[in-house]
């Protein structure tokens, strides 16, 4: 027994050493890559990640932070994987002497010919630039022929003079992953915080200080065997917040027996951007902002209803680049001349014009939904990539934004409402949550008459309230016809003469007239039909089978009322109404009523659905999940018509 006892424990340390994990080195690529046929992780996934590394390291002869990345991808479905088919990379250039460099780039693509391994390169004149904004320049590869089957393999490395600045890597991805590693490293002298989220734990860790690269090196490495793909759900503003992801922040330095400290605090950033030209002296310049400030605007005494004033001018004056950013890009005195600008330019122009007015106003920081939340556990101005502005007026905080001309005072973008806020005042910088509290409406109203034929026809009007209204303009600016085509492909029903428009109290209304044949079933003396016609719900959105993982998100309050008015035909009678249905969560937050009413030769239909804050816990699942049952069951209801003459 003893005997068989150490051989089983000789084995175990041969099997143990074999299998010894080594960071930073990637496994020789064999014909085995190419005569995998799917996934063992998820039988079903498109693409997987054989091998993959991030690796960040401070260059101490340079100072530089050099950025070394490394994929080994298995193609299984072409067609469901154009993602992973190009590869870009992103170059920042300050402007101000700094910027990264792409060092070097190697990729090729395997795939199996007549049972051998065949090489494609990436051919450099595959290449292509194109200037993201006034900072970024992202260059594009190409991988060519791609087949199912293919391996995609590449390296590159990125020099960039921004330490501080160590990017985000996220550890979960759209696709599983055979294995990922996350490696940093920097000299001794250079204090890292490492920002570790999620919910993974990585199955080899190393964190140490070791002789590397010729001097003390502390060192962070973690890595991830068979991870999963990360699984999205609906109603989430930014799925990458709950990503498992790893990041480095910069907290201090000592050379030459000298430290030097890069935390601070949300005070030093608001010092620090008061005094600098492309953010607080800005807004300080009352002489630039005077000389545009029309006389009439000026001259409003009611001080909600001159910022509103001054919030319109600067909208409907000046254009919006589409680039994020809370410096000022090209400056106010250039935007007066160019009328175009970013982020920054607009909103920093929009709070001169508030102050020079008499009215206390200060800006606020804010990360984009897509950029992510911010840590508010490690002030860094790095968080954020947006500026909006907050007018002081008896005692109440106004909202504002002017890079869309459908905003107006509480009623901002999309993109703004991410939680989080940093508003710095003159004397003091706080973090404030940014709640969206406006209720957005939607009024889908349908008057049709049923013929004798079978065929009902009549108006069907769209009117978009608040945020909703705002989304609506910005899509129908960006493609009108496409706008319009939705109608047609959302609801199977032939519309004309559509017609959409921006209405005087800012609503957004599209009208159109319809004619349909499909709508009703005639059976015998019967006409059968669901008194919604084409507007009633065909799925759960809230159909979810496992468990809720995430918050609940919906960026503002939502009211969607939909109301359908029908003629009866003369010689026809009412057999039976679908049931009315009533339902609301006990503290009021969820509610949904289906109502039915005839009234002489006319049915009348409202549904309505009511959502009275912006976000929830995931805990309110089951209560969506129980209404929106209803909703469904209720809208599927069908009435009857009969024919007495």
């Amino acid at each position: 027994m003893k005997k068989l006892l150490v051989t089983f424990c000789c084995v175990s340390a041969v099997f143990l050493y074999s299998q010894k994990h080594e960071f930073l080195k990637m496994p020789k690529f064999t014909i085995d890559d190419l005569k995998k046929s799917k996934s063992a992780i998820d039988v079903k996934a498109p693409a997987e990640i054989l091998y993959r590394s991030v690796h960040y390291r401070i260059d101490d002869s340079t100072g530089d932070l050099l950025k070394n990345i490394a994929y080994r991808i298995k193609v299984y479905d072409k067609d469901k994987v154009e993602d992973w088919m190009n590869l870009e990379i992103s170059l920042y250039d300050n402007n101000n002497g700094s910027k990264e460099a792409l060092r070097s780039m190697k990729a090729v693509v395997y795939n199996l010919e007549n049972d051998k391994i065949a090489e494609t390169k990436v051919d450099k004149s595959s290449k292509f630039k194109s200037k993201e904004n006034k900072y970024t320049t992202v260059n594009k590869f190409a991988f060519p022929n791609i087949k199912n089957g293919s391996v995609i393999e590449y390296r590159y490395e990125v020099s960039s003079p921004f330490a501080y600045q160590v990017p985000m890597a996220y550890i979960e991805l759209d696709i599983p992953s055979e294995y990922t590693e996350y490696v940093f490293e920097s000299p001794v002298e250079m204090s890292y915080h490492i920002d570790f989220t999620g919910s993974l734990s990585p199955k080899h860790r190393k964190v140490e200080e070791a002789q590397l690269y010729g001097r003390t090196t502390k060192t962070y490495r973690f890595a991830f065997e068979d991870l999963k793909a990360f699984k999205t759900e609906n109603f989430v503003k930014n799925s990458d917040n709950y990503r498992t992801k790893v990041r480095a922040e910069l907290h201090s330095t000592y050379f030459n027996n000298s430290l030097k400290m890069y935390t601070a605090s949300w005070e030093d950033i608001r010092k620090k951007l008061w005094d600098d030209e492309d953010f607080g002296n800005q807004y300080r310049k009352d002489r630039a902002v005077k000389e545009i400030m029309p006389s009439d605007i000026a001259g409003e005494k009611e001080e909600l209803k001159r910022a509103q004033l001054i919030h319109s001018f600067v909208k409907n004056n000046y254009t919006w680049n589409e680039s994020n950013g809370y410096f000022a890009e090209n400056g106010v005195k250039n935007l007066i001349k160019t009328k175009t600008g970013n982020c920054g330019d607009l909103n920093l122009m929009l709070l001169g014009m508030l102050r020079s007015s008499g009215i206390k106003a200060y800006p606020i920081l804010v990360s984009t939904i897509k950029n992510g939340n911010v840590n508010i556990t490690f002030p860094n101005v790095g968080n954020f990539n947006y500026v909006i502005i907050c007018a002081e007026i008896s005692g109440k905080s106004y909202l504002f934004d002017a890079t869309s001309r459908q905003s107006s005072e509480g009623i901002l973008p999309s993109r703004v409402w991410n939680n989080t806020g940093l508003i710095l005042r003159d004397d003091k910088a706080e973090v404030i949550s940014l709640n969206n509290i406006k209720m957005s409406y939607n009024y889908l109203t349908t008057k049709a008459k049923i013929n004798e034929n079978g065929i009902i026809s009549g108006v069907y009007e769209d009117r978009d309230v608040g945020l909703f209204a705002m989304n609506a303009k910005e899509h129908y600016d960006e493609n009108q016809e496409k706008y319009s085509k939705q109608y047609k492909e959302n609801f199977s029903v032939d519309f004309t003469d559509i017609k959409s428009d921006v209405l005087e109290n800012g609503d957004f209304e599209s009208k159109m007239s319809f004619s349909s044949e499909n709508l009703i079933d005639n059976v015998g003396k019967k006409k059968i039909f669901n008194p919604l016609l084409f507007l009633h719900s065909s799925s759960n959105d809230f159909n979810q089978i496992e468990e809720r993982k995430y918050m609940i998100d919906f960026i503002s309050p939502v009211s969607k009322i939909k109301t359908v008015e029908i003629e009866i035909p003369e010689g026809y009678e009412v057999e039976d109404l679908p049931k009315s249905k009533k339902i609301v969560t006990e503290d009021k937050e969820i509610s949904y009523s289906y109502i039915v009413e005839k009234n002489n030769n006319k049915i009348k239909v409202t549904s309505q659905y009511k959502i009275a804050s912006a976000d929830y816990p995931k805990e309110y699942y089951p209560a969506f999940k129980q209404i929106w049952k209803v909703i469904s069951d209720s809208e599927s209801q069908v009435m009857s018509l009969v024919k007495t003459q």
